[in-house]
C-alpha cells in the first residue's frame, strides 16, 4: 500500500533521514524503532506533508504522492496522530473529533459511533474540554480525531509516551483492534518491547538509515534489538 523509496531529508544542511527504503503492506501493523534523533519522527512527518524531502519518492497505491500537501495526504488516505496528541484543549471531545473529519462533506454519525465504540470513555466525556482530559484519554482522543477522516493508513507517533503502563497496554490493545478493523498502521514508538510484540514487521532505524528489518517477534529474539533497545 506504501511504498517508501530511497527518502532523504535534510535540515539545514544536516541529513536527518539518508536515503531508506521500506514498505508498509496493505492491512498490516509496521513499526519503525529507533534511538531519539534516528530519525523516525521525521519521517512520519515526511509522508503527512509536514516536511518536504530532498530526494526520494513516496508512493501510495502505486501514485507517487511526493510533497503533497498535508491536507491532500489526508485525502489521499493518510493520517498521523502526532506525538504529544496535539488535541484542542478548549474545544469538547466531540468537537475534536469532528474537526478530524474537516475535508468530509457526508454524515458523521456513524464514525462518531464507531470511535466511541472503540474508546467508550471519550463518549462518557463528549462534552468535556479536551484539556481537562487524561493523558491517556488525550490520546484516544488523537487517534479517535485520526479515524475520522477514515483513513487507510494511520500512523502513530510515540503512542505511549508519558502514560502509565497499564494505559499503554490498552493503547496498544486499540490498536490492533484498529488493524483488526482493516486499518493500515505506521507505529514508531520508543516502548520497543511493545511495538515490535504487536507489528507484523519492525524495522531499526539508527542515526537516519534502517540497519535491521524483519517480522516483528522474530527482532524481539534478536540480540542486537535485545541490547540495544530492549535492556538485555
Amino acid at each position: 500500500m506504501l511504498k517508501i523509496n530511497d527518502l532523504k531529508v535534510s535540515y539545514g544542511g544536516i541529513e536527518a533521514v539518508k536515503g531508506i527504503s521500506f514498505e508498509v503492506p496493505n492491512g498490516q501493523i509496521v513499526t519503525l524503532i529507533g534511538a531519539n534523533g534516528a530519525g523516525k519522527s521525521t519521517t512520519l512527518r515526511t509522508i503527512a506533508g509536514l516536511v518536504r524531502p530532498a530526494g526520494g519518492h513516496i508512493q501510495l497505491d502505486g501514485e507517487d504522492i511526493t510533497g503533497l500537501s498535508p491536507d491532500k495526504i489526508v485525502s489521499k488516505g493518510i493520517t498521523l496522530v502526532p506525538e504529544g496528541r496535539r488535541v484542542f484543549p478548549d474545544l469538547t471531545v466531540l468537537e475534536n473529533l469532528r474537526i478530524g473529519a474537516y475535508l468530509r462533506k457526508d454524515s458523521l454519525d456513524s464514525d462518531i459511533k464507531w470511535v466511541y465504540e472503540l474508546f467508550p470513555r471519550l463518549q462518557e466525556r463528549s462534552w468535556q474540554a479536551a484539556g481537562t482530559l487524561s493523558g491517556g484519554e488525550q490520546q484516544m482522543l488523537a487517534v479517535g480525531r485520526a479515524l475520522m477522516s477514515r483513513p487507510k493508513i494511520i500512523m502513530m507517533d510515540e503512542p505511549s509516551l508519558g502514560l502509565a503502563p497499564l494505559v499503554v497496554k490498552g493503547i496498544f490493545e486499540i490498536i490492533r483492534e484498529i488493524n483488526r478493523q482493516g486499518v493500515t498502521v505506521l507505529l514508531i514508538e520508543q516502548n520497543a518491547y511493545m511495538a515490535l510484540h504487536t507489528a507484523h514487521t519492525g524495522y531499526v532505524l539508527e542515526t537516519g538509515k534502517i540497519t535491521l528489518t524483519g517480522p516483528g517477534k522474530e527482532l524481539l529474539r534478536n540480540e542486537d534489538v535485545k541490547r540495544a533497545y530492549l535492556g538485555s
